[in-house]
Order: C-alpha cells, then sequence, then structure tokens
C-alpha cells in the first residue's frame, strides 16, 4: 500500500488553476486542492451558511446549487465515498474553465467581510494527550523521578471537557477566577489566575455517529472523521496544579478554548500522510488499536507555528513574533484513528459535530514546545521576545496566533488559517 499515490486524485494535482485569481496565489492557505468546510453569515442578524473556503473568498454552497442541506452538521453526516463526490465536484467547479464561473461567482464572498462562526455545532468535546514530549516535559517538572506514568505507553489518555466556553478564532476571553494553594500556606485563596497559558493541539470533528454500545473498529475509525482543525485549550496552570487530583482539570480548563474556523478535510490532507512509528523501546498498542493501514499512513505531516503580540506590540505596530513551531507527525504518540477507536471501545457514541481534542502538540527540541508551562520551565527561565519584554506566562492584552500547514514537494501547499485571541483583564468581584 502506498501512502500517497494509492489514496490520491485529480483534485490533489498541484498546478490544478482556479478562476478564482486569490486562490492560485502560492502563499495562499485556501488553494483548489485544500476546500475547508465551516460556517459563515453576512450579519450578525442572518442565520448561518455553509461554506467552503477558496482564496481570499468563501462559497455559499447551498446558494451556488452545490447542496441541498441548510445544516453543516448534516452534510458532515453524510458518508465518506459522498464526501469524496461532493470534494470532486467543488473542485471541478471552481477549476479554471469551469462552466460553474458565471453562476458560482455570484454567490462569492470575500472572507473579511463576513462572519466567520464555528466551524460546525460542536456537541461534545474531549481532550486527549497525545503529545509524548509535552507529557515527558510536564512530567519532569512535576514528578522529575517518573515524569511519564506507566499508563501512557498502552491507553491514550484523555478527559471530558466543556464544549460550551470553546470559541471561534478572533474572540477575546477574560482571566478566569479558581482556586489555587501556594506550599506556603494551609488554606487556598481564589484569585484570578497568575499562570495563563496555551496549548497547541489540533482538533479533531467527527462525522457522523456510532451506535451506543457499538465500538467503531480501527480499519473504519478514519471514515468517522471529518477534518480537522488547530485548537488552543486555555489553561490556567495554578488551578490546574491545585485541582486536578484525583479527577482531573474542571476550572482550570472550562473558562475559554479557541477553535480555527475551517475543517481541512481528511481527503485534502492525504498527500502528506507519513508511517506511523513507535520507539523502539516501547511496546506496541493492544491488537484492537492496530492495523496494517494505521502503521503505513497513520500519520500526517502538520506544520504548526505560535505566535504572540504583547500589547506593547500592538501599539507600536510590531507584527507577531513566532515562539515556537512543532510538527503533528513528530509530536503524537497515537493517531487519529487511535483516538476514535478507543474513545468507542466501551460502547461510547460519538455524535456528528463531536470534537476530539489532541492534546499538546510539543515538539522534540526546546524551541517546539506547545506551552509557556514548557518554553519557561513553569516560569523559571522566562522567555525573552525580540522587544526585550518578557513573558513566563500570558499577561493581559496578549494575543495568540496559531497557524498550520502542510507542503510536500510535487504537492500545492495548504493551510488552516489562523486561530487567534486575545486576554483581557479579569472581572473584578468587589
Amino acid at each position: 500500500m502506498n501512502t500517497t499515490t494509492e489514496f490520491l486524485d485529480k483534485t490533489h494535482e498541484p498546478l490544478l488553476q482556479s478562476w478564482v485569481e486569490s486562490a492560485n496565489n502560492p502563499r495562499s492557505d485556501f488553494p483548489i486542492q485544500n476546500l475547508p468546510f465551516g460556517r459563515f453569515r453576512t450579519s450578525s442578524n442572518d442565520p448561518w451558511r455553509i461554506g467552503i473556503a477558496i482564496g481570499d473568498h468563501v462559497l455559499d454552497l447551498l446558494s451556488a446549487g452545490v447542496c441541498k442541506d441548510i445544516d453543516i452538521n448534516t452534510l458532515m453526516s453524510i458518508p465518506k465515498h459522498e464526501r469524496k463526490n461532493l470534494r470532486q465536484a467543488l473542485s471541478l467547479g471552481l477549476a479554471v474553465g469551469s462552466d460553474h464561473k458565471e453562476i458560482w461567482s455570484k454567490h462569492l464572498y470575500l472572507q473579511n467581510e463576513v462572519i466567520l462562526g464555528l466551524p460546525c455545532v460542536i456537541r461534545d468535546y474531549t481532550d486527549f494527550y497525545i503529545g509524548i514530549h509535552h507529557a515527558t516535559a510536564v512530567g519532569k517538572i512535576f514528578r522529575p523521578d517518573n515524569p511519564l506514568l506507566p499508563n501512557y505507553q498502552w491507553i491514550p489518555i484523555g478527559y471530558h471537557g466543556r464544549a460550551s466556553s470553546i470559541q471561534v478564532s478572533g474572540h477575546m476571553f477574560k482571566r478566569p477566577w479558581g482556586q489555587t494553594k501556594s506550599l506556603e500556606n494551609d488554606q487556598p485563596i481564589l484569585t484570578p489566575t497568575q499562570k495563563l497559558d496555551f496549548e497547541l493541539e489540533l482538533g479533531v470533528i467527527i462525522s457522523h455517529n456510532n451506535d451506543i454500545g457499538e465500538s467503531i473498529i480501527i480499519d473504519n475509525a478514519e471514515d468517522h472523521i471529518f477534518g480537522l482543525t488547530l485548537f488552543n485549550d486555555w489553561s490556567a496552570r495554578d488551578f490546574q496544579a491545585w485541582e486536578y487530583q484525583p479527577l482531573g482539570p474542571f476550572l482550570s480548563k472550562n473558562f475559554a478554548s479557541t477553535i480555527s474556523p475551517w475543517m481541512v478535510t481528511l481527503e485534502a490532507l492525504e498527500p502528506y500522510r507519513s508511517p506511523f512509528i513507535r520507539q523502539k523501546d516501547h511496546p506496541e498498542p493492544l491488537s484492537y488499536l492496530q492495523s496494517k493501514s494505521n502503521q503505513i499512513r497513520g500519520s500526517i505531516e502538520i506544520n504548526i507555528e505560535v505566535s504572540l503580540q504583547t500589547q506593547k506590540m500592538k501599539s507600536l505596530g510590531d507584527s507577531p513574533e513566532i515562539i515556537s513551531k512543532s510538527n503533528f507527525s513528530d509530536a503524537a504518540y497515537w493517531t487519529l484513528a487511535q483516538l476514535v477507536t478507543h474513545h468507542t471501545i466501551g460502547g461510547c457514541n460519538l455524535s456528528t459535530g463531536d470534537l476530539l481534542g489532541t492534546g499538546t502538540l510539543s515538539g522534540s527540541s526546546t524551541q517546539s514546545a506547545g506551552s509557556l508551562l514548557e518554553l519557561s520551565e513553569n516560569g523559571k527561565k522566562p522567555i525573552k521576545l525580540k522587544n526585550g519584554e518578557e513573558r513566563s506566562f500570558l499577561e493581559d492584552g496578549d494575543e495568540i496566533i496559531f497557524e498550520g500547514f502542510c507542503e510536500k514537494e510535487g504537492f500545492r501547499k495548504i493551510g488552516f488559517g489562523k486561530c487567534r485571541s486575545t486576554v483581557l483583564p479579569s472581572n473584578s468581584r468587589s
């Protein structure tokens, strides 16, 4: 089985051009080879519409007559072969020389002139912990003698998160309040977090459900994945250290998460597949988490970058500064298929629009760490920015921006857009 050619078609042709001129710009995240799905509206009073990103525009699929669904979750739930047919129809319709240009061009909107929403209705949210370099680095901070717990090599660790506080890129959120306790004090205190952090993740969006009590075998797992997004699972590290035992995160995670507005489909990501390889001294997963296809092409080469723009930088007109670069394939200890299979092995029913967070995707080097907890070693070594500012954790007015892209020789570079949000001061409790 070949990791690329067997699953490729004309939609992946690198020389394919669109009559939407901005899509042909090599710097665009959204060339015709991408075609990610999302939701948009032209005003706050209008209903959400289904759109695809093409260059710097969005195409209204319903008005253009491409689909009959008015709800994107309904469209997402169609079988995999129908999703593939839809992608091929969109590619043909947007390609240079298409007969659809005259009609479809009337239903194009500039992305910067519409409101982009959550990419779908998110039903439930599970956050995994598949970044082995992150798990090891954080373990060294809090458990230097036992950084990686023994179950990590056997179970895709995860917890159920809060879907209601997931917001689309561009939002602002207030610094949260919660409990924390220092070693010097006998009692905890209620305070705004002093250790606000970002977490560099990908979001996995479920396409169609499985019945309760019916697990999804690993060979069918990716049929239940619609696409991927960028995802920032904000964390209050001081709250987390106090509350996470014995049941895991609560207030340290439920105040805000940020997701990018576009779902890049697995079909678009096919050229960037790579083998899933475990370290030689690590055990092989249990049999239900293994398959030949998963070993040959279970990983995906996705580059992810984190930028920080402080309030001072904004006031001086300075651009955001990249503070970390990572790669999904290098960071992930488990594959997407393994996450879906393990999530359902006990009979849990996933639903269309469910979100699976990957957990923090830190790379193997210090410069590729996916959180300030790692970059600053829990505040012991603040990172230094080019303008002289330092950060151990985030301050009010700071904006974090994620960007992701795939590139490979012989194929067109595609991107995920941006996932950005800004920290506001906490509410007063007086």
